[in-house]
């Protein structure tokens, strides 16, 4: 006799998560029973072929893929634009994103609502991928991958007085970051294949802003690069420069001891969208 599964069981399942960046994927779900509270696969990324490709190659040979999950969070790297919330109009956030960067032809316009930043986060999506996605889950939510961290680090901002400036590092890029009543201060996001390049970045924003070489303080967050030597070099000009060490920050959650867990995918679990 052929077993029924229930609807109802079907949704207390876990949502996956997949990590999409632009030369890296990798796959996620909550767990009680694992070590870290987290199932935890990368995957490697074949050059020459389209993400979209990839990601049909890893539901053939992926363990995590092939577990049959129905719910998926799709985090995904790709550039995004900030409009606050007050003049958001679906209708033509396809047009103003286009206006921004550069017109793809095989894209798909998609944003997400970040309410306690009173801003909403517009990106687009490769359409092969997306099909890739859309046929096999049947409950799909996308979020670009940076959402969870620039939230947190909104809450980080309240504590003590002084004046900050985030820098999250991840995927050869550097998201800056500054939050002022509720909302965006300043948000960008810049090419960084080497420490000078987030040197000049950051103290250029940090100059634009008018920050406080002795009072106001920097946090570096995620994949930095050349860090030793990053610091050295920003320390000459900015007396606070903080690195934020996951464990202290998330009170040594189980999470943070995964080897190779993306930042904002830790965050995410952590804290949530």
């Amino acid at each position: 006799m052929q077993q029924t599964v229930s609807n109802s069981h079907l949704q207390r399942r876990p949502r996956l998560t997949i990590r999409i960046g632009r030369k890296s994927m990798s796959f996620a779900v909550a767990s009680a029973e694992a070590d870290n509270q987290l199932l935890f696969e990368p995957y490697t990324v074949k050059s020459g072929i389209s993400m979209a490709a990839n990601l049909r190659e890893a539901f053939r040979t992926s363990d995590m893929l092939a577990q049959g999950y129905d719910r998926v969070m799709v985090m995904i790297d790709t550039p995004a634009l900030m409009i606050p919330i007050e003049e958001f109009d679906e209708e033509h956030c396809a047009e103003l994103y286009w206006h921004a960067f550069t017109r793809q032809s095989n894209d798909v316009v998609m944003h997400n609502v970040l309410p306690g930043l009173n801003a909403v986060a517009v990106f687009a999506v490769n359409k092969d991928l997306k099909l890739v996605i859309d046929d096999h889950f049947s409950d799909v939510k996308m979020m670009v991958a940076s959402s969870s961290v620039w939230n947190h680090l909104y809450q980080r901002s309240f504590t003590g007085n002084r004046r900050k400036l985030y820098g999250y590092f991840h995927d050869k890029q550097l998201d800056i970051t500054c939050y002022e009543k509720s909302r965006f201060k300043f948000c960008n996001t810049y090419e960084v294949d080497r420490y000078m390049d987030a040197v000049y970045f950051l103290l250029y924003v940090w100059k634009q802003l008018g920050f406080d070489a002795k009072k106001d303080e920097l946090h570096l967050c995620g994949s930095i690069i050349e860090k030793d030597s990053l610091l050295a070099e920003l320390r000459k000009y900015v007396q606070n420069v903080y690195v934020i060490n996951p464990s202290a920050d998330f009170n040594r959650a189980p999470i943070t001891h995964i080897k190779g867990l993306p930042y904002d995918v830790m965050t995410y679990y952590v804290k949530g969208r």
